[in-house]
């Protein structure tokens, strides 16, 4: 990966500590820890291997990062073939295997590409339990996952499983398009498969309350959540989606904080360029979302650690 420029940025102490926290991070996956040590494996995007020993849960694991058009964001240096969203999604099964032996549990927050369309392939190589909505499973289905491995669900349920529980929370999908995005389209039937890029539709968005043997992870697969449905959760690990100021979110770190009661550890997830595959430099998205948002953090909540992870890192909590 590509070093980062520093040149461009105008240090003040809270920025030249964030700073700091993210080159230390990116250079350094690995968080001293003893004793039954939790470890999370980021995928890029949204996605996570995370383990405590006992229990091997995927959430959203996205790793063919296929290059997806030509627009903004696209490296000169990057010579994979373009695919479009008319384009029929093929995973990239030879770097899935590289990555992922076996899994117990795949949770998947909603169905857009970048969360579920490598989890067909994953789920019959595992034969993992795979939790998610009505769309998220009719997807599945339509790839020939066996109901037996499947848990549709809507938010409000509450799982207890062998060694491993998982609330599902009702969330939202990010604002995107300056606030004009709303998809409330979904699969109440089983579509045709293979699908193109585009049929992967949100079919409805989900949030995760993980609960580990000694930690409760909550998780987001997007950059926006329903406050009320946070209430009252104190998870120790928060992995945040990260979101860019221009998305027009009323005080979104400030909220996020404050009604998960600051948890011990924050994990920004969903930060990267996910049309970029692994290795190239992501100096644009550390520059204009990890640096804010890692400011905002010291700033809101001092005693809270901000991991920054690294492509196919391990971070290892105790």
């Amino acid at each position: 990966m590509k070093t980062f420029s520093q040149s461009k940025i105008s240090f003040d102490p809270i920025h030249f500590l964030a700073l700091a926290s993210i080159l230390f991070l990116l250079n350094s996956s690995i968080v001293t820890a003893q004793n039954d040590p939790i470890k999370l494996k980021y995928l890029g995007t949204a996605g996570w291997q995370i383990s405590d020993g006992q229990i091997s849960v995927l959430i959203d694991p996205y790793i063919s990062r296929v290059k997806l058009g030509t627009g903004p964001g696209i490296s000169p240096d990057d010579n994979r073939q373009t695919v479009k969203r008319s384009d029929y999604f093929v995973s990239d099964t030879v770097s899935i295997d590289s990555l992922v032996q076996k899994t117990d549990f795949i949770l998947v927050h909603h169905s857009h590409f970048d969360h579920l369309s490598d989890v067909p392939y994953i789920a019959k190589k595992t034969g993992a339990k795979v939790i998610g909505t009505e769309t998220t499973c009719n997807i599945l289905r339509a790839y020939g996952i066996p109901n037996e491995q499947l848990y549709p669900v809507k938010g409000g349920e509450d799982y207890q499983f062998e060694n491993f529980a998982v609330k599902v929370i009702p969330s939202i999908h990010s604002a995107l398009n300056d606030k004009h995005y709303l998809d409330s389209r979904t699969y109440t039937e089983v579509p045709e498969a293979p699908l193109r890029v585009s049929e992967f539709i949100e079919g409805g968005s989900l949030m995760f309350l993980a609960r580990f043997t000694k930690h409760e992870v909550l998780t987001m697969g997007s950059m926006n959540f329903v406050e009320r449905e946070l209430v009252g959760l104190q998870p120790d690990i928060l992995l945040a989606g990260v979101n860019r100021s221009q998305l027009g979110l009323y005080k979104y770190n400030e909220r996020l904080l404050a009604v998960t009661n600051n948890p011990k550890w924050i994990i920004p997830t969903h930060w990267d360029n996910f049309r970029l595959p692994y290795g190239f430099s992501q100096q644009d998205a550390v520059e204009q979302k990890l640096l804010p948002f890692v400011e905002d953090v010291i700033k809101l909540s001092p005693k809270t650690k901000v991991l920054i992870p690294k492509h196919l890192g391990i971070l290892t909590i105790d």
